[in-house]
């Protein structure tokens, strides 16, 4: 076992710990998060419902520029476990919806590290850090949202890793919107991300060896999420769940693609232009 590896099996203490914040979903926020992913409509307003995934927009850890990380994350060893592993990246997410953000509410997370687990990859050492998040409004559950951070070993192949792979099926409805700079730059201020990977193209090519900046994968979610009510008349899932497979970057469009409803679930995942599946998602209605 590597020396990695016997750090990582110290670090379950950290299983249980928690956190909670606070944060009022303003109107100007919800104005933000509508004309960032140009949705449909009017903005939300004071007093109604919110689109669903802004909640990744709020309550947001928030730490001093000078103590942030070369890669732009914040210093490990506080919330979550200071891994000793260099590269991390949000992998999964598994959400349920008990009802509607308001704009106007003061949203509240509550956060636990429920799982803290090591695994040695084709790609090396890895470590999976289970987190997960209640969501409430004014006192009253909204959301729960169990999230996976994947955390894993220098590599400078990621770019080049996805070529040997075949590209999805088409499916019955598909959208493609541009990744643009403009895009990934005002998601990562909405949420307050400041991983360079999104922003900083010198340090996504040059430190981290991708082709281009990164689409980040919340981002694929939520456009993924907002496709799939629309293919289902406007009617938002009560659950939905994604899992990051492969890099998207900024210099080729994002395909969103679903073969339909099928019952109370649908299928849909993101690839870029000829490529392969980047991001597989289900959404299930109750």
């Amino acid at each position: 076992m590597s020396d990695a590896s016997m750090d990582l099996a110290k670090l379950s203490g950290w299983i249980g710990k928690q956190e909670v914040a606070e944060e009022t979903l303003t109107p100007a926020l919800a104005d933000k998060f509508h004309h960032t992913l140009d949705l449909a409509g009017q903005a939300a307003r004071e007093g109604e419902a919110a689109p669903r995934l802004i909640h990744f927009c709020l309550c947001q850890p928030v730490a001093s520029t000078s103590i942030l990380e070369g890669d732009g994350h914040i210093a490990r060893g506080g919330f979550l476990p200071p891994i000793p592993l260099p590269r991390r990246m949000w992998a999964a997410s598994e959400l349920c919806f008990f009802g509607d953000l308001i704009v106007g509410q003061t949203v509240q997370r509550q956060s636990r590290i429920a799982d803290v687990a090591f695994k040695t990859g084709r790609t090396g050492s890895l470590c999976f850090v289970t987190v997960d998040h209640r969501i409430e409004a004014d006192g009253v559950l909204r959301a729960t949202d169990r999230q996976t951070i994947v955390y894993r070993e220098e590599q400078r192949t990621s770019g080049s890793a996805s070529t040997d792979a075949a590209p999805p099926a088409e499916g019955t409805r598909s959208r493609s919107l541009p990744s643009t700079t403009a895009l990934l730059f005002r998601y990562s201020a909405l949420t307050f991300n400041t991983h360079r990977i999104h922003y900083d193209r010198p340090y996504a090519v040059g430190q981290e060896g991708y082709p281009g900046l990164v689409v980040q994968g919340p981002l694929q979610a939520t456009l993924l999420f907002h496709f799939a009510a629309e293919v289902a008349d406007g009617t938002p899932p009560d659950r939905f769940s994604f899992r990051s497979q492969l890099p998207v970057f900024d210099f080729d469009d994002v395909h969103l693609v679903t073969d339909g409803r099928d019952g109370d679930r649908m299928a849909l995942w993101t690839a870029r232009t000829g490529g392969p599946v980047a991001m597989r998602a289900e959404a299930i209605w109750c």
